[in-house]
Parts: structure tokens; C-alpha cells; sequence
């Protein structure tokens, strides 16, 4: 039976937890207060990757409205071009031709990407099972069914190219620089021919784009031979055990996608794009990621919008919305926001309540810091549309602190759908602090 082969992480855990670059967040500081570099206005900041094509129509139309309601726009689509283009020429075009007919009358934004190499063109030995996963034997043949498709679409602004490359489930027998980056310039050429308006992509690398086997980091490869570029946007996928990183107390995930980030400024990249993250609901056996649950899915996405909203990231897509079907693993099955029947999942409604929050669009405030904050307390504050106040916080242990401010507003804990009214006495609020995400509105 076919397999989705949506994400496929690495075996080698080591790989996730000796590459902090600089770990510049440290638990054990009183607070952390983060501001962000510009404005977020979330339907254009905030997108999510889709399965569409997987669904029947009546089933995929019922995603599109949740997705809807979320007042979101922008989603992400990978195709496999194994599936698409079989042989030469012989285009499975009728099913996709009426989700794209679709996609374009609701008005969504797609990103779409092409991945894996279809079996006329793959340089896999001869009898493996996954010739789809061994990249073309020539870069050319994939940058024309491309270019094909792309053509085909004039309705999709931003075109991808392949994923996770750096990693060898997408790309064996393993990573090579060279070979990825001649399928690249190849691609980008005829794209650059047939849609001169398109959004080029590159694929998004799995992490921070550590190759396993040669060590170091592809992006930085990348731009050794020439293909990072300010008209380009940079993509990689920042998985992580929880929200803040990989190893425990030390917020390894903010240090690595900041250093990262502005290495990738330095070195003249166009924006920066988080093309995939998220966490599996899944209920084992286990598969790299601890199980935690569909509550915990929603815990871990909370605090990773507050986190990502707040760094220099230009647009980021969340992994995904809706769950698979049993042709994906036991975990690739469950990062979906809503169920497989379409019901919503804790991390579906969680998420609605963290954007009626927030509201459409913020600006970024200096947050309040505080000298007897818990353990690993990190601080981040807007301006709502509305002229309001809003401050995200949360914490590695619980505490309470004294916030100097006056007025009255709420207090939200979009985890739980709960919220408190609050009121300051003597030129402060006093304010409790969990591990859950709270978000404060004066």
C-alpha cells in the first residue's frame, strides 16, 4: 500500500541535541523577554500544510472550512511527482485539476511543492523499494514537469523545490549539496521561464539543515555554491520535542532558529520561511517524539506560535491540519489539528481562541521583565489592532509576579478556554505564571 511519506524524521537523535549554536536562552535566567522584529498579521504569517488531494472533495471542502474559520489563508501542498507524472508526458491531472478549481475559488494562498522522482527519471539501483526517494538522474527532466505544473497553475503565487533534501528519507543514498543544489538552479530556471512572477522556494530543510553524513549545515553549502540569494526565499523545518527546543532548560530552539536566521541575513537571503513544525497526537508505540497526547499537541503548538511570532521568521507553516489515514505511520497520522472524521481536535480549538485573542494583527512593545520571575519565564508583549495590550508569558516552573501596571482587563489561558478578569490594586496586578502559555489583555 502506498505510504504518505508526509515527514519522515531522523533516527539519530544525537544529530537534534549537540548542534546548539549558541545557546543563548538559559532557564535559570530570572526572564527572558523577547520583542519582535516587525509587525504580524497572522493571515498572511500564518499558513498550514494540507493533504487535500488525499480526501474525497466532500471531505477536503469540510477542511477548507475550518480552515476558513480560522480567518487563515495560506496553505502548503506537496505533491509527489511519481504520482502526478508516472511515465513521460502522462499527467494525472483530473483529481488535483478540481482541488486547485477549488483552492482558487475560496481564495486560499497555496504554496506548493514537488518532491520525490518518478520512476522514468529516478537513479535508484535497480529492485529498492523506494526509487521515489533517489533523486533524478537528471536535474533537467524534473525542472521541466515542474515548470509544467507551475504553467498549469497560473492561480499559485510560490513554488518549492523538493523537501527536506538534507535528510535521507527525501534524498539517498545520502545528503549531497552539489547534487541538490544543480536540481535547484535547474528548477529555478525553467520556473523563472514559464511563471517570471513566481515566489521561488527553496525546499525546506529538515531542522536546521545538519546533513548527517557529511556534516554541517546544507544551507550554508548552499550558499557556498551560490543559491542562497535576496530573491529566494529560505525554508527549513524546526522540529523540536517541545515548544522551546530539544534539551531540557536550555531553549535550544530559539537559540538555533535565531542564529540561524541571521546568518541567513547576513549571507543575503530573501525572506525566511518555517515550512513545516508541529507535533504528533499519536498514541504510540514511539517514534522519536514522546507521546503526549492531544492536549499536549496543543500546549507544545501554543507556545511555539508565541515563540515564532516573535522572531524573525517571515511566514511559517504549521504541520497540519487535518489527520491521515492509516497509509502514514502510527505518528505521521495524528499531527493533524482536526481528526481524521473532521471533528477538531484541542490544538484546532486552542489555536481559534490564541487568534480571537490576539486579534488580526499586532505590533510588536518592549515586554515588562521582572527580577524574582519563575524559572525560565519568557515575556513577550503586542498592541493589538484595537489599541489594546496584550502580553504573552509562561514559565519552565510556576510562580507568581508582580506586573506594574493599573486598569482592569483579562487574563486567558487559551489552552483551556478559560479566562479571569483582573484588576490592579496598589499600581500593579499581581499575576500567576504556569508552564501554559496566558495571555494578558489591558
Amino acid at each position: 500500500m502506498f505510504n504518505y511519506r508526509v515527514l519522515e524524521r531522523t533516527a539519530c537523535l544525537g544529530l537534534l541535541t549537540s548542534v546548539v549554536m549558541a545557546c543563548q536562552i538559559a532557564y535559570g535566567a530570572p526572564s527572558q523577554s523577547m520583542k519582535a522584529p516587525r509587525n504580524v498579521t497572522w493571515a498572511d504569517f500564518l499558513g498550514l500544510n494540507v493533504q487535500l488531494q488525499w480526501f474525497p472533495e466532500q471531505s477536503y471542502r469540510q477542511q477548507i472550512t475550518k480552515l476558513k474559520e480560522l480567518e487563515l489563508q495560506w496553505i502548503r501542498i506537496g505533491l509527489h511527482w511519481e504520482r502526478m507524472e508516472p511515465s513521460p508526458g502522462q499527467w494525472q491531472w483530473t483529481d488535483f485539476d478540481r482541488l486547485m478549481q477549488v483552492i482558487e475559488q475560496e481564495q486560499l494562498k497555496p504554496l506548493i511543492y514537488m518532491v520525490g522522482s518518478a520512476p522514468f527519471a529516478t537513479s535508484a539501483p535497480t529492485g529498492v523499494s523506494n526509487p521515489d526517494q533517489y533523486p533524478p538522474t537528471n536535474p533537467q527532466l524534473f525542472a521541466n514537469s515542474f515548470a509544467t505544473l507551475a504553467s498549469r497553475y497560473p492561480y499559485v503565487s510560490a513554488w518549492q523545490v523538493w523537501n527536506e533534501q538534507n535528510i535521507a528519507p527525501f534524498w539517498r543514498p545520502a545528503e549531497n549539496p552539489l547534487q541538490y543544489q544543480q536540481l535547484l538552479e535547474s528548477t529555478m530556471s525553467a520556473l523563472t521561464q514559464a511563471r517570471p512572477d513566481a515566489t521561488q522556494v527553496i525546499g525546506g530543510h529538515a531542522y536546521y539543515s545538519q546533513m548527517p553524513v557529511q556534516g554541517g549545515y546544507m544551507l550554508e553549502s548552499m550558499y557556498h555554491l551560490g543559491s542562497i540569494k535576496s530573491n529566494r526565499v529560505s525554508a527549513y523545518h524546526p522540529y523540536s520535542q517541545e515548544a522551546e527546543g530539544d534539551i531540557p532548560g536550555a531553549g535550544d530552539f530559539i537559540a538555533n532558529a535565531n542564529t540561524l536566521n541571521q546568518y541567513l541575513r547576513l549571507l543575503g537571503s530573501g525572506p525566511i520561511w518555517a515550512t513545516e513544525f508541529g507535533w504528533s497526537s499519536y498514541a504510540g508505540p514511539v517514534e522519536l517524539q514522546p507521546i503526549i497526547g492531544e492536549q499536549g499537541q496543543a500546549d507544545q503548538m501554543l507556545r511555539r506560535l508565541a515563540l515564532m511570532s516573535a522572531m524573525d521568521f517571515d511566514r511559517i507553516f504549521l504541520f497540519a491540519l487535518s489527520d491521515l489515514d492509516a497509509r502514514a505511520t502510527a505518528r505521521d497520522q495524528f499531527y493533524g489539528l482536526l481528526r481524521l472524521d473532521g471533528s477538531e481536535k484541542p490544538a484546532y480549538k486552542a489555536l481559534k481562541r490564541f487568534l480571537q485573542v490576539s486579534g488580526p494583527s499586532m505590533s510588536p512593545l518592549t515586554p515588562p521583565a521582572f527580577a524574582n520571575a519563575p524559572a525560565g519565564m519568557l515575556s513577550i508583549a503586542w498592541q493589538r489592532a484595537d489599541g489594546r495590550w496584550l502580553w504573552l508569558f509562561w514559565a519552565q516552573e510556576a510562580g507568581t509576579v508582580r506586573l506594574q501596571r493599573s486598569g482592569s482587563g483579562t487574563l486567558y489561558n487559551p489552552l483551556r478556554g478559560t479566562s479571569q478578569n483582573v484588576q490592579s490594586s496598589g499600581g500593579g496586578i499581581n499575576v500567576n505564571v504556569t508552564r501554559e502559555l496566558q495571555m494578558l489583555v489591558l
